[in-house]
């Protein structure tokens, strides 16, 4: 297997505090011309051996100093997290809670026409993460063969939630099938169990299940207690099927979030629109 080089170590910085491009050190745009070995014998001879060692530290620094603000720069910016309270605007249904409606703008799936626009409620104080590229079907869009990651948010004190999008393909090679086209919530939760839990499924973890028709969509709702799951021992989700792709919202807690977070993240499962 392939070893991944090392990472630059950089100076670590709290994420607490922003940092400003103007609080940066500021480097010269003016080219350094490298020492070349007939500019090194007159130096020497003129100078002495000091004066080249001093010359050479100097391109050192500015050089490593520029290479530390280029690398430095982007990962904060991918790292700065915000309230989507201070961006979304509040819930026509639920003014305590902020909307959220998907656009090209948000998703790789989106902008290729794989997933149509969907649409759901959460608390301001949730704060929207990075999806990892390999995770988010960038790579594979428009056809994708396996399931893909649309958007994640999180509170850390009352839990997670996450859209997951299938192909179709996967799970039936009827096109533009329907949730009752593919089975069971019990069939479909089978084959999405590992990507609500983020680790395996057992059939025994699903507790409730049911079907809600809206706007003429079908809608299935789970309910699993997950004990080993990587993404909390509480998981509810809700799935429905549009064009060629089944869109699957959850939403997770750990047991010390749970208790006080339950009711939130119902209200939200419940809010989730394709």
């Amino acid at each position: 297997m392939a070893t991944a080089s090392a990472a630059p170590v950089v100076p670590a910085i709290s994420p607490s505090k922003s940092t400003k491009i103007s609080s940066m050190p500021h480097f010269s745009s003016q080219r350094v011309a490298p020492l070349t070995p007939q500019s090194r014998g007159l130096l020497r001879r003129e100078n002495g051996p000091a004066a080249e060692a001093k010359i050479c530290r100097r391109e050192i620094v500015k050089v490593a100093g520029l290479l530390w603000a280029l690398w430095k720069l982007p990962e904060e910016a991918e790292a700065r997290e915000v309230e989507v309270g201070s961006y979304l605007p509040p819930s026509s249904t639920n003014p305590s809670f902020v909307l959220f409606k998907a656009t090209t703008k948000d998703t790789p799936a989106l902008r290729a026409g794989n997933v149509q626009p969907y649409e759901f409620i959460l608390p301001p104080t949730w704060k929207q993460l990075r999806v990892a590229n390999i995770l988010s079907g960038n790579y594979c869009q428009p056809k994708c063969a396996e399931p893909w990651v649309e958007v994640k948010f999180e509170d850390e004190k009352q839990g997670k939630i996450q859209v997951v999008a299938s192909p179709l393909i996967r799970l039936t090679n009827k096109p533009n099938a329907t949730l009752e086209d593919i089975g069971s919530p019990e069939k479909l939760i089978a084959s999405l169990g590992p990507f609500v839990t983020g680790d395996t499924f057992d059939p025994d973890e699903l507790v409730e299940s049911s079907v809600e028709q809206r706007n003429g969509q079908t809608y299935y709702s789970f309910v699993l207690e997950t004990p080993y799951a990587s993404t909390g021992t509480h998981n509810l989700a809700k799935a429905t099927a549009r064009g060629n792709t089944v869109v699957l919202f959850v939403a997770s807690a750990n047991d010390k979030q749970w208790p006080t977070s339950q009711k939130i993240l119902k209200e939200i499962v419940d809010s989730f629109n394709v």
